[in-house]
């Protein structure tokens, strides 16, 4: 499962060495702070997939990693199984979308919140 480290400039994702083997992925996904538009809990994550896979795999109700192309650019999945999984809209970033499954989520949002 991925590891998500919450610094005050950006959010690193660091993909295991699997998930950047099954995502054809050399490297991290690191997200500017400012590039996140909202952040969401979901308990099936799968009803947030969109497109095509290209590259990456997936094995519905089980695996999904890799990238996702759809009319309007491409999001990133790390999803495994049935678990409670985080969606993090971006805008102006390689990706459109992240959705990682996680154990983590309520703390990952609580974490991202910008200090009024």
């Amino acid at each position: 499962m991925a590891s998500l480290r919450v610094h005050s400039d950006r959010l690193e994702i660091h993909l295991t060495k699997a998930e950047k083997t099954l995502a054809l992925r050399r490297e991290d996904i690191v997200v500017p702070r400012g590039n996140i538009r909202s952040v969401t809990i979901t308990d099936d994550p799968w009803i947030w997939i969109r497109g095509i896979r290209s590259p990456g795999v997936g094995l519905p109700q089980v695996v999904a990693v890799g990238t996702w192309k759809f009319r309007g650019g491409k999001d990133f999945l790390a999803i495994k199984r049935k678990r409670q999984a985080v969606v993090i809209d971006l805008i102006d970033d390689e990706f459109s979308r992240v959705i990682l499954t996680t154990n983590h989520a309520p703390d990952l949002i609580a974490s991202l919140k910008l200090s009024g």
